[in-house]
Protein backbone atom coordinates (compact mmCIF):
# COMPACT_ATOMS: atom_id res chain seq x y z
CA UNK A 1 0.00 0.00 0.00
CA UNK A 2 1.23 3.32 -0.78
CA UNK A 3 1.57 5.74 1.71
CA UNK A 4 0.27 8.97 1.68
CA UNK A 5 1.23 10.73 4.57
CA UNK A 6 3.41 13.56 4.74
CA UNK A 7 6.79 13.68 6.98
CA UNK A 8 10.10 14.46 7.00
CA UNK A 9 13.47 12.80 7.13
CA UNK A 10 16.97 14.90 7.90
CA UNK A 11 20.23 14.01 7.30
CA UNK A 12 21.96 11.83 9.12
CA UNK A 13 25.26 12.72 10.68
CA UNK A 14 28.12 11.02 9.69
CA UNK A 15 29.15 7.70 10.43
CA UNK A 16 32.32 5.67 10.51
CA UNK A 17 31.88 2.18 11.54
CA UNK A 18 34.44 -0.89 11.96
CA UNK A 19 36.48 -2.95 14.41
CA UNK A 20 39.47 -0.40 15.30
CA UNK A 21 38.07 3.02 13.47
CA UNK A 22 39.01 4.69 17.01
CA UNK A 23 42.26 4.98 16.05
CA UNK A 24 41.13 7.47 13.14
CA UNK A 25 40.20 9.43 15.67
CA UNK A 26 42.53 12.50 15.49
CA UNK A 27 42.09 12.55 11.89
CA UNK A 28 38.01 12.75 12.52
CA UNK A 29 38.62 15.68 14.73
CA UNK A 30 40.68 17.56 12.44
CA UNK A 31 37.79 17.05 9.69
CA UNK A 32 35.69 19.17 11.68
CA UNK A 33 38.05 22.54 12.24
CA UNK A 34 38.99 22.62 15.82
CA UNK A 35 42.40 21.61 17.18
CA UNK A 36 40.73 21.55 20.76
CA UNK A 37 38.85 18.78 22.42
CA UNK A 38 36.77 18.38 25.48
CA UNK A 39 36.24 14.96 26.33
CA UNK A 40 33.14 13.73 28.35
CA UNK A 41 32.79 10.88 30.02
CA UNK A 42 31.45 9.58 32.73
CA UNK A 43 33.27 8.75 36.06
CA UNK A 44 34.24 4.29 35.66
CA UNK A 45 35.18 4.64 32.25
CA UNK A 46 38.76 5.32 32.56
CA UNK A 47 39.40 1.89 34.51
CA UNK A 48 38.34 0.22 31.59
CA UNK A 49 41.57 1.91 29.95
CA UNK A 50 39.29 3.43 26.75
CA UNK A 51 39.81 7.18 28.32
CA UNK A 52 43.73 6.21 28.13
CA UNK A 53 43.63 5.31 24.72
CA UNK A 54 41.85 8.33 23.63
CA UNK A 55 44.06 10.52 25.26
CA UNK A 56 47.34 9.10 24.10
CA UNK A 57 45.86 9.65 20.43
CA UNK A 58 45.30 13.12 20.85
CA UNK A 59 48.43 14.25 22.36
CA UNK A 60 50.37 12.14 19.72
CA UNK A 61 48.58 13.58 16.62
CA UNK A 62 49.20 17.36 19.08
CA UNK A 63 45.56 18.01 19.87
CA UNK A 64 45.06 19.84 23.09
CA UNK A 65 42.45 18.62 25.23
CA UNK A 66 41.24 18.54 28.78
CA UNK A 67 39.24 15.35 30.03
CA UNK A 68 35.51 16.11 31.87
CA UNK A 69 34.52 12.94 33.94
CA UNK A 70 32.03 14.55 36.13
CA UNK A 71 29.16 12.18 34.70
CA UNK A 72 26.93 9.71 36.63
CA UNK A 73 24.51 6.90 35.66
CA UNK A 74 20.93 8.81 34.91
CA UNK A 75 22.52 12.35 35.02
CA UNK A 76 21.41 14.92 36.17
CA UNK A 77 20.58 18.66 35.40
CA UNK A 78 23.33 19.74 38.31
CA UNK A 79 25.77 17.66 36.94
CA UNK A 80 25.23 19.08 33.17
CA UNK A 81 25.64 23.08 34.66
CA UNK A 82 28.61 21.47 36.01
CA UNK A 83 29.97 20.44 32.70
CA UNK A 84 28.84 23.62 30.72
CA UNK A 85 30.83 25.25 33.58
CA UNK A 86 34.15 23.48 32.75
CA UNK A 87 33.63 23.79 29.08
CA UNK A 88 33.05 27.95 28.89
CA UNK A 89 35.99 27.69 31.14
CA UNK A 90 38.14 25.65 28.15
CA UNK A 91 36.84 27.48 25.43
CA UNK A 92 35.59 26.56 21.78
CA UNK A 93 36.51 23.53 21.01
CA UNK A 94 35.00 20.07 19.66
CA UNK A 95 33.47 18.43 22.10
CA UNK A 96 33.99 14.11 21.99
CA UNK A 97 31.36 12.32 24.03
CA UNK A 98 32.69 9.01 24.94
CA UNK A 99 30.72 6.60 27.00
CA UNK A 100 27.87 4.89 27.38
CA UNK A 101 24.31 6.40 26.71
CA UNK A 102 24.52 8.72 29.83
CA UNK A 103 28.40 10.38 29.03
CA UNK A 104 26.64 10.52 25.07
CA UNK A 105 23.41 12.74 26.51
CA UNK A 106 25.53 14.76 29.12
CA UNK A 107 27.98 15.89 26.50
CA UNK A 108 25.14 16.93 23.72
CA UNK A 109 23.68 18.93 26.94
CA UNK A 110 26.95 20.49 28.24
CA UNK A 111 27.07 21.51 24.63
CA UNK A 112 24.14 22.90 24.29
CA UNK A 113 24.70 24.81 27.40
CA UNK A 114 27.98 25.85 26.97
CA UNK A 115 26.99 27.68 23.64
CA UNK A 116 24.21 29.61 25.47
CA UNK A 117 25.95 31.38 28.38
CA UNK A 118 23.28 32.03 31.48
CA UNK A 119 20.53 28.97 30.56
CA UNK A 120 20.64 26.08 32.71
CA UNK A 121 19.84 22.71 32.19
CA UNK A 122 16.31 22.90 34.79
CA UNK A 123 15.18 24.99 31.68
CA UNK A 124 15.84 22.68 28.72
CA UNK A 125 12.07 23.51 27.24
CA UNK A 126 13.45 26.94 26.53
CA UNK A 127 16.59 25.34 24.97
CA UNK A 128 15.06 23.83 21.54
CA UNK A 129 14.91 27.38 20.19
CA UNK A 130 18.44 28.35 21.65
CA UNK A 131 21.34 29.18 20.09
CA UNK A 132 23.90 26.57 18.65
CA UNK A 133 26.28 24.42 20.69
CA UNK A 134 29.71 23.30 20.01
CA UNK A 135 30.46 20.30 17.84
CA UNK A 136 30.17 16.57 18.58
CA UNK A 137 32.17 13.58 17.77
CA UNK A 138 30.21 10.55 19.81
CA UNK A 139 31.74 7.38 20.38
CA UNK A 140 29.77 4.86 22.17
CA UNK A 141 31.59 2.58 24.22
CA UNK A 142 28.46 0.48 24.96
CA UNK A 143 25.70 -0.82 21.93
CA UNK A 144 21.76 0.38 23.41
CA UNK A 145 21.47 3.80 23.65
CA UNK A 146 21.59 5.28 19.93
CA UNK A 147 22.08 8.25 21.45
CA UNK A 148 25.34 8.86 18.52
CA UNK A 149 22.51 9.17 16.23
CA UNK A 150 20.80 12.52 17.49
CA UNK A 151 20.46 15.89 18.88
CA UNK A 152 18.33 14.64 22.06
CA UNK A 153 19.14 13.49 25.26
CA UNK A 154 17.45 12.76 28.82
CA UNK A 155 18.47 14.36 32.15
CA UNK A 156 17.13 14.09 35.59
CA UNK A 157 15.88 17.16 37.73
CA UNK A 158 16.40 15.57 40.81
CA UNK A 159 14.29 18.49 43.32
CA UNK A 160 11.42 17.30 40.74
CA UNK A 161 12.10 13.86 40.54
CA UNK A 162 11.04 13.94 36.52
CA UNK A 163 12.96 13.60 33.50
CA UNK A 164 13.85 16.20 31.55
CA UNK A 165 14.14 16.40 27.50
CA UNK A 166 17.47 18.51 26.56
CA UNK A 167 18.32 18.98 23.12
CA UNK A 168 18.86 20.74 19.48
CA UNK A 169 19.54 20.05 16.45
CA UNK A 170 23.49 21.77 16.59
CA UNK A 171 24.25 18.65 19.12
CA UNK A 172 23.72 16.05 17.01
CA UNK A 173 26.66 14.70 16.21
CA UNK A 174 28.55 15.18 13.21
CA UNK A 175 30.70 12.43 13.58
CA UNK A 176 29.55 8.87 15.03
CA UNK A 177 32.33 6.30 15.48
CA UNK A 178 31.50 2.90 15.84
CA UNK A 179 34.25 0.94 17.43
CA UNK A 180 32.72 -2.75 18.26
CA UNK A 181 36.35 -3.06 19.95
CA UNK A 182 35.47 -1.14 22.82
CA UNK A 183 32.79 -2.97 23.92
CA UNK A 184 34.44 -6.15 24.09
CA UNK A 185 34.66 -7.82 27.30
CA UNK A 186 31.67 -5.41 29.04
CA UNK A 187 29.80 -7.60 32.10
CA UNK A 188 26.92 -9.49 30.81
CA UNK A 189 24.15 -7.39 33.03
CA UNK A 190 25.75 -4.39 30.92
CA UNK A 191 25.38 -5.68 27.71
CA UNK A 192 21.98 -7.18 28.59
CA UNK A 193 20.58 -3.65 30.00
CA UNK A 194 21.77 -1.83 26.61
CA UNK A 195 20.79 -4.12 24.15
CA UNK A 196 17.40 -4.40 25.66
CA UNK A 197 17.50 -0.31 25.51
CA UNK A 198 18.08 -0.94 21.20
CA UNK A 199 15.48 -3.90 20.87
CA UNK A 200 13.04 -1.53 22.71
CA UNK A 201 13.91 1.18 20.67
CA UNK A 202 13.22 -0.54 17.65
CA UNK A 203 10.09 -2.15 18.82
CA UNK A 204 8.45 0.57 19.55
CA UNK A 205 9.94 2.55 16.48
CA UNK A 206 7.53 -0.13 14.60
CA UNK A 207 4.76 0.09 16.59
CA UNK A 208 4.95 4.49 17.21
CA UNK A 209 2.13 6.27 16.16
CA UNK A 210 5.25 7.98 14.35
CA UNK A 211 6.46 5.53 12.26
CA UNK A 212 7.09 6.14 8.65
CA UNK A 213 8.73 3.78 5.89
CA UNK A 214 12.68 5.25 6.73
CA UNK A 215 11.86 4.47 10.50
CA UNK A 216 10.34 1.02 9.86
CA UNK A 217 13.50 0.37 7.35
CA UNK A 218 15.69 0.71 10.09
CA UNK A 219 13.62 -0.49 12.92
CA UNK A 220 13.35 -3.68 10.95
CA UNK A 221 17.09 -4.67 10.96
CA UNK A 222 17.78 -3.22 13.82
CA UNK A 223 15.25 -5.71 15.75
CA UNK A 224 16.82 -8.64 13.46
CA UNK A 225 20.10 -7.52 14.49
CA UNK A 226 19.94 -6.97 17.83
CA UNK A 227 17.44 -9.85 19.00
CA UNK A 228 19.56 -12.59 17.22
CA UNK A 229 23.28 -11.09 19.01
CA UNK A 230 21.78 -9.99 21.57
CA UNK A 231 21.96 -13.18 23.53
CA UNK A 232 24.96 -14.35 21.87
CA UNK A 233 27.12 -11.61 23.36
CA UNK A 234 26.04 -12.27 26.81
CA UNK A 235 27.02 -15.39 26.76
CA UNK A 236 30.23 -15.08 25.34
CA UNK A 237 31.93 -10.63 26.00
CA UNK A 238 34.67 -11.50 23.94
CA UNK A 239 32.74 -12.61 20.54
CA UNK A 240 33.92 -9.61 18.15
CA UNK A 241 30.68 -10.96 15.50
CA UNK A 242 28.19 -10.64 18.41
CA UNK A 243 29.55 -7.06 19.45
CA UNK A 244 29.67 -5.69 16.08
CA UNK A 245 26.02 -6.93 14.98
CA UNK A 246 24.79 -5.75 18.43
CA UNK A 247 26.50 -2.02 17.90
CA UNK A 248 25.25 -1.98 14.33
CA UNK A 249 21.51 -3.01 15.79
CA UNK A 250 21.58 -0.33 18.10
CA UNK A 251 23.09 2.36 15.49
CA UNK A 252 20.40 1.46 13.28
CA UNK A 253 17.28 1.33 16.14
CA UNK A 254 18.72 4.97 17.29
CA UNK A 255 17.73 5.96 13.84
CA UNK A 256 14.34 4.72 14.22
CA UNK A 257 13.90 6.20 17.00
CA UNK A 258 14.39 9.81 16.21
CA UNK A 259 12.44 9.42 12.94
CA UNK A 260 9.48 7.81 14.65
CA UNK A 261 9.76 8.51 18.87
CA UNK A 262 9.14 5.87 21.61
CA UNK A 263 6.50 4.98 23.18
CA UNK A 264 4.77 3.46 26.76
CA UNK A 265 7.21 1.15 27.45
CA UNK A 266 10.14 4.10 27.42
CA UNK A 267 7.43 6.20 29.43
CA UNK A 268 6.72 3.76 31.88
CA UNK A 269 11.13 2.81 31.71
CA UNK A 270 11.76 6.81 32.78
CA UNK A 271 8.98 7.03 35.39
CA UNK A 272 10.67 4.07 37.00
CA UNK A 273 14.39 4.72 37.11
CA UNK A 274 13.17 8.67 37.82
CA UNK A 275 12.13 7.68 41.07
CA UNK A 276 13.98 4.69 41.76
CA UNK A 277 17.65 5.06 40.16
CA UNK A 278 16.73 1.26 38.31
CA UNK A 279 19.44 0.98 35.57
CA UNK A 280 17.39 2.25 32.25
CA UNK A 281 16.94 -1.23 30.26
CA UNK A 282 16.28 -2.93 33.10
CA UNK A 283 13.14 -0.77 34.09
CA UNK A 284 12.22 -1.11 30.37
CA UNK A 285 12.53 -5.03 30.48
CA UNK A 286 10.71 -5.09 33.92
CA UNK A 287 7.25 -4.37 31.81
CA UNK A 288 8.09 -4.72 27.99
CA UNK A 289 5.67 -7.59 27.16
CA UNK A 290 3.35 -6.32 29.66
CA UNK A 291 3.04 -2.91 27.45
CA UNK A 292 2.93 -5.02 24.01
CA UNK A 293 0.15 -7.32 25.58
CA UNK A 294 -1.36 -4.46 26.24
CA UNK A 295 -1.46 -3.05 22.48
CA UNK A 296 -0.58 -6.40 21.31
CA UNK A 297 -2.04 -5.80 17.28
CA UNK A 298 0.81 -3.23 17.14
CA UNK A 299 3.70 -5.54 17.28
CA UNK A 300 3.10 -7.54 13.90
CA UNK A 301 5.82 -6.16 12.48
CA UNK A 302 8.22 -6.87 15.36
CA UNK A 303 7.21 -11.06 14.93
CA UNK A 304 8.07 -10.72 11.18
CA UNK A 305 11.55 -8.99 11.78
CA UNK A 306 12.50 -11.40 14.46
CA UNK A 307 11.14 -14.69 12.41
CA UNK A 308 8.76 -15.55 14.72
CA UNK A 309 5.28 -17.08 13.32
CA UNK A 310 2.71 -14.93 12.15
CA UNK A 311 1.00 -12.58 14.68
CA UNK A 312 1.72 -10.25 17.45
CA UNK A 313 1.16 -12.60 20.11
CA UNK A 314 4.55 -14.69 18.76
CA UNK A 315 6.56 -10.95 18.93
CA UNK A 316 5.81 -11.46 22.64
CA UNK A 317 6.73 -14.87 23.00
CA UNK A 318 9.95 -14.08 21.39
CA UNK A 319 10.47 -11.29 23.28
CA UNK A 320 9.86 -13.00 26.13
CA UNK A 321 12.62 -15.75 25.63
CA UNK A 322 15.27 -12.88 24.66
CA UNK A 323 14.83 -11.74 28.29
CA UNK A 324 14.92 -14.86 29.92
CA UNK A 325 17.67 -15.98 28.10
CA UNK A 326 19.45 -12.44 29.35
CA UNK A 327 18.09 -13.03 32.81
CA UNK A 328 17.11 -8.89 32.66
CA UNK A 329 13.37 -8.94 33.74
CA UNK A 330 12.86 -8.66 37.63
CA UNK A 331 9.60 -7.93 39.34
CA UNK A 332 9.06 -4.12 40.44
CA UNK A 333 9.42 -5.26 44.73
CA UNK A 334 13.25 -6.11 43.70
CA UNK A 335 13.74 -3.25 41.96
CA UNK A 336 13.08 -0.78 45.22
CA UNK A 337 9.70 0.18 44.04
CA UNK A 338 6.87 -0.21 46.84
CA UNK A 339 3.09 -0.46 45.83
CA UNK A 340 2.22 2.70 47.53
CA UNK A 341 5.18 4.28 44.88
CA UNK A 342 2.44 2.89 41.66
CA UNK A 343 0.33 5.68 41.58
CA UNK A 344 3.19 8.32 41.59
CA UNK A 345 5.13 6.17 38.68
CA UNK A 346 1.90 5.68 36.52
CA UNK A 347 0.97 9.30 36.78
CA UNK A 348 5.09 10.15 35.57
CA UNK A 349 4.33 7.53 32.47
CA UNK A 350 1.47 8.84 31.11
CA UNK A 351 2.36 12.74 31.39
CA UNK A 352 6.16 11.49 29.93
CA UNK A 353 6.05 12.69 26.04
CA UNK A 354 7.20 9.46 24.61
CA UNK A 355 3.55 7.92 25.95
CA UNK A 356 1.44 10.01 23.71
CA UNK A 357 3.05 8.57 20.80
CA UNK A 358 2.74 4.51 21.68
CA UNK A 359 -0.11 2.84 19.44
CA UNK A 360 -2.78 2.92 22.48
CA UNK A 361 -3.13 5.84 24.82
CA UNK A 362 -3.13 4.43 28.28
CA UNK A 363 -5.20 6.22 31.16
CA UNK A 364 -3.31 6.09 34.61
CA UNK A 365 -5.32 3.48 36.05
CA UNK A 366 -4.47 1.07 33.11
CA UNK A 367 -1.05 1.95 33.74
CA UNK A 368 -1.61 1.54 37.66
CA UNK A 369 -3.33 -1.74 36.74
CA UNK A 370 -0.04 -3.14 34.44
CA UNK A 371 2.21 -2.15 36.81
CA UNK A 372 0.00 -4.35 39.65
CA UNK A 373 0.69 -6.53 37.56
CA UNK A 374 4.60 -6.79 37.23
CA UNK A 375 4.57 -6.25 40.75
Amino acid sequence: MADLTRWTVEPAGRTEYGPGVLAELPAFVDSLGHARVFVVTDRGLRATGIVGRVEKLLTAAGIEHAVHEDVGPNPSTAELDRGAARLRGFGVATVLALGGGSALDAAKGISLLAGNPGAAAADADRLWGAGDGLPLIAVPTTAGTGAETNGFGVTEDRCTRRKVYIGHSSVRPRIAVLDPELTLGLPAAVTAATGLDALVHGIESLASRGSTPFSAAYATRAVELVGHWLPVACRDGGDLAARSGLMLGAHLAGHALTLSGLGLVHGIGHALTAHTGTPHGVALAAVLEEVMAFSEPAYEATARALRSPAGPGAAIEAVRGISGAIGIKRPLRELGVTRGDIPAIAAAAVADAVTKNAPRLPSEAEVVELLHGVY
